[in-house]
């Protein structure tokens, strides 16, 4: 069973069968594009054009066909069930979800969907991401925040990166929330989009520290990981996608 399959058969079992528009936006047009999730208060676009920079790099480096117009939705079944892959940014605190927000994105990430949030404070545990864990203690009260394993899959997914990197080094690993053995909402507070943002004329908008221009490469590096693990969960049972996960891996820092 394929994972746009297996999400459909877990969507019906949650009665979500009737939800407007089709399941997944990328099966369109077999291309695929990352949603950015709307929130009360706060700052939910921090960097902005870095996710259009990012699909640029998967459509460049990768065989996944994408489309670089970001959405910005909110958080609501009539939205989010459209999108395989949603991210949630921020550099403040924000306001408390209503209960609506906390039901639905509860179903949409139980039903199979995929949540980055990506912190630009460049704080350990700043404001933004004090705001984070508020949210999801009530959105799974019933689960533990873990940390993600240097040898989980996100970090070798179609390139081998051993710890998360961004624009800075403030987490030494991800942070996540599971559903059996899959990571269904993972927390970065490296700002990773950071690292990638570029300004209107081409230039790259911050410096990247410690590490500069080889730490912003491994940046791309895992963003792109993170989108494929996003659409394939675990590719060791996703066949057709070794072989060539294999051939790209030949690329090297400069």
């Amino acid at each position: 069973m394929d994972r746009r399959t297996f999400i459909k058969s877990l969507t019906a079992g949650l009665g979500l069968a009737a939800l407007p528009g089709s399941v997944w936006a990328f099966d369109k047009q077999h291309r695929i594009t990352i949603a950015r999730l709307q929130y009360p208060g706060g700052n939910d676009d921090p960097r902005p054009g870095a996710l259009r920079r990012l699909l640029q790099e998967v459509d460049k480096r990768t065989s996944i066909e994408v489309d670089t117009n970001i959405p910005s939705i909110s958080i609501s079944r009539t939205e989010l069930f459209d999108y395989p892959m949603v991210w949630l940014a921020g550099d403040r605190g924000f306001d408390p979800f209503t209960d609506d927000m906390i039901a639905d994105l509860r179903t949409y990430l139980l039903a199979g969907g995929f949540l980055f949030i990506d912190s630009a404070e460049g704080l350990s545990e700043g404001p933004f991401l004090e705001s984070v864990h508020r949210e999801f203690d009530r959105i799974f009260p019933d689960r533990d925040r873990r940390t993600l394993s240097r040898d989980h899959t996100v970090h070798q997914s179609f390139y081998l990166i051993d710890r998360p990197v961004g624009r800075v080094d403030v987490a030494g690993n991800f942070e996540a929330y599971f559903e059996d053995n899959r990571a269904m909402v993972l927390i970065n507070g490296n700002d990773m989009l950071g690292a990638l943002a570029r300004d209107t004329f081409g230039n790259w908008e911050y410096d990247v520290s410690p590490g500069g221009e080889r730490q912003r490469e491994l940046a791309f590096r895992l963003a792109i990981n993170v989108v494929m693990y996003a659409l394939t969960v675990d590719y060791k049972a996703d066949q057709v996608h070794i072989p060539f996960i294999l051939r790209r891996r030949n690329w090297r820092v400069d």
